[in-house]
């Protein structure tokens, strides 16, 4: 083990619009208990559509069976689920306890002990490492043990501010084996951000490193959690692992976390939990400026996480499944934790970035691990498609079977290219829908029957036991096809987020209130003539960065601090990378005499600084004042035409107090796109 920790430390082409999923290996081709055992339960499953049926129809009878066949259980369960929307209460497999670490490393190594369960694809390229099942477990058990003994206890909450690497997945594990409930934060988020969700989590533990290690750069991590832990009264510890040589001052707080693990023994006794208990915490934005902590639970979410993991990508046991998310994201936890290891699976860990040292890096991961299944968000697709083929055909990729997009809606010339050029025209494009709040993805292509389609930029079916519904804008579901209205489920699944932590009304007001009977996704969807799904954007205040949500809430709260800012309002603009962008719209203070080019430069540093780099808004535009209605309300949505260029369509404007205002604004937009055009030429 010791030897683990050391090495730890250091560091053809198809018509457009269509592609027929029977030119692939056909992974349902026969009768559904050949990928599904568990479909002999139900006689009137012969396929796929019987047997989604038979999972929304028969939801309890459905769930049970696989919950029983697929998870390891230290007491059984003995009622399936049971659900009060009204009152947002929602529990799966009640009465029964297991404890997730168990379910995802325990029980392979029983098996396989020297299966490898992680390849951590490091910063540099060609440095990969391989742990197996069995040092994984060890691993797991030694922090399990040094956080016992540092007074980590079940209930209490864990905050990991780590990078992609082999010991922050054990330490979500060891979270989940002595039964503490982790958060991991992003380890791109400023010490403003992380201590916010530190103190929303009430954390008295938090686990970093000395410095991490990005797209050749040193990322100053354990200095970040330095400034927030200032910030933060209730931190009693913080474990800091080695990433790099480099030694960093430690407070009386800080605990070297592998000098420590090294003291401690490789078995660490499990804790028996109940199904409803308490997971992970994970932080996502809303519509108002505090981002919400969304629990999820042990054992539906892991189910749930499993389940999708194998069926959506067709993974079969000796593939390679790269997910290249960073763990700080719901797509790293569900699919490069706790899905493929439930599963018994091999997962990358992929540290770096999609163009370093240059933009083939992910084909060149591929060639070199043999990647058989890649999910990837289309930001990245669509940066790595400006590079053009040469990149892509310089390595070989015949171990790709499925390529995977998530975190927003891909667009159709880049799903071209991931599926024509990546994917040399043989390899079906997954492009998943789902949400932190789900768990696991609801609607994609896979599973379905050999030969029936799939289509560009479109999820397009649900996936086992979730029921979608169409609602339009007085609550009156839609039925027919061909339609467009608010996307809902409506009915339970077992990946579906609890609660937000300590603030449950929200949780109704967000997700149960808007439509009663309903949980509302914050999504709009276009119901296709085949019943298909396709995705079309928000319906609250939200903006898609990249693929992570934002609150406009959240980015005018930060931008108001400005000394020279009286208001302003934030709207999501197109951005042909990242797919949205922020749009600042500020009225300034009379005092205020700063050059456009300082003030868009002290905002930009002001949002990195306090949320992420990410998060920088692509346009600052002054204005004299914002359109409101005469009650005081900012119309947004005349922000939102105007900045898509469709200014004559902006509606009615009768409850408008200023048209002069508006007119200002419209003019202001033109000089900065044409300023912008100027600079980029």
């Amino acid at each position: 083990m010791a030897w683990l920790l050391a090495r730890i430390c250091f560091p053809k082409k198809v018509p457009r619009g269509k592609f027929s999923s029977c030119q692939t290996r056909a992974w349902s081709r026969g009768t559904v208990t050949a990928y599904m055992p568990e479909a002999t339960a139900f006689p009137g499953s012969r396929d796929h559509q019987g047997l989604y049926q038979v999972s929304v129809e028969q939801t309890d009878a459905f769930w049970g069976v696989l919950g029983r066949s697929r998870l390891t259980w230290i007491n059984p369960f003995h009622t399936v689920s049971y659900s009060d929307l009204q009152q947002g209460h929602v529990s799966w497999f009640l009465g029964g306890q297991l404890n997730v670490a168990v379910n995802c490393l325990d029980r392979h190594v029983h098996k396989a002990p020297e299966k490898v369960a992680l390849v951590w694809e490091k910063d540099e390229p060609g440095q990969e490492d391989r742990i197996t099942y069995r040092e994984l477990l060890e691993m797991t058990c030694r922090l399990g043990n040094t956080m016992r003994r540092q007074g980590v206890k079940k209930g209490d909450r864990v905050t990991i501010y780590m990078p992609s690497c082999p010991m922050a997945v054990a330490s979500m594990l060891a979270c989940a084996r002595i039964g503490a409930i982790h958060t991991v934060v992003f380890a791109g988020f400023s010490s403003a951000a992380l201590a916010d969700r530190i103190q929303d989590a009430q954390s008295e533990t938090v686990i970093t490193v000395n410095q991490g290690l990005r797209g050749g750069k040193v990322v100053p991590l354990k200095e970040t959690v330095d400034q927030a832990v200032k910030l933060c009264p209730t931190v009693k510890r913080v474990f800091v692992s080695k990433r790099t040589d480099e030694k960093v001052p430690l407070s009386d707080l800080d605990i070297p976390l592998e000098e420590e693990m090294m003291k401690e023994d490789v078995a660490c006794e499990p804790v028996a939990m109940e199904s409803e208990d308490f997971l992970f915490l994970l932080y996502t934005s809303g519509s108002t400026g505090k981002p919400k902590g969304l629990v999820h639970s042990q054992a539906g979410y892991l189910l749930y996480a499993a389940l999708t993991h194998k069926y959506v990508f067709d993974y079969h046991d000796g593939d390679v499944f790269g997910c290249v998310a960073d763990i700080g994201w719901i797509t790293g936890h569900s699919y490069v934790v706790y899905g493929p290891l439930c599963n018994g699976g091999t997962t990358i860990l992929f540290e770096s970035t999609p163009v370093y040292p240059n933009p083939g890096r992910y084909w060149e991961t591929v060639e070199r691990l043999k990647i058989n299944q890649l999910y990837a968000a289309p930001t990245a697709i669509r940066l790595l498609l400006r590079y053009g083929d040469d990149w892509v055909k310089k390595y070989d990729r015949s171990s790709l079977k499925v390529l995977g997009s998530v975190g927003e809606p891909i667009n159709t010339e880049a799903w071209e290219w991931y599926f024509n050029v990546v994917g040399d025209g043989r390899c079906p494009v997954i492009d998943t829908w789902w949400q932190t709040e789900t768990g696991g993805i609801c609607i994609a292509p896979r599973p379905s029957n050999p030969g029936e389609e799939i289509l560009p930029s479109m999820a397009m079916r649900p996936f086992f036991g979730i029921r979608p519904s169409l609602l339009d804008g007085k609550g009156a579901v839609l039925t027919q096809n061909d339609v467009s209205g608010a996307l809902c489920i409506s009915q339970i699944w077992p990946g579906m987020a609890r609660t937000i932590y300590n603030d449950h009304q929200r949780f109704l007001e967000t997700y149960l209130t808007p439509y009663p009977g309903h949980f509302f996704t914050g999504d709009g969807a276009y119901r296709t003539s085949k019943g298909y799904y396709q995705l079309t954007g928000r319906l609250d205040d939200v903006i898609n960065i990249s693929g992570h949500r934002l609150g406009t809430a959240e980015i005018e709260e930060v931008v108001n601090k400005h000394g020279a800012v009286a208001e302003s309002a934030v709207i999501g603009c197109p951005h042909e990378i990242k797919g949205e962008g922020a749009y600042v719209f500020i009225v300034l203070k009379k005092c205020s005499n700063l050059s456009q080019e300082s003030l868009t430069s002290e905002l930009q540093g002001l949002v990195s600084n306090e949320i992420a780099k990410y998060a920088a808004p692509e346009y600052i535009q002054v204005a004299r004042r914002l359109p409101k209605t005469r009650s005081g309300k900012i119309m947004r949505r005349v922000l939102k035409k105007i900045i898509e260029n469709k200014a004559d369509e902006l509606g009615d404007l009768t409850t408008l107090d200023d048209h002069e205002a508006v007119k200002e604004i419209i003019e202001g937009h033109k000089q900065l796109l044409q300023k912008k055009q100027v600079q980029q030429a």
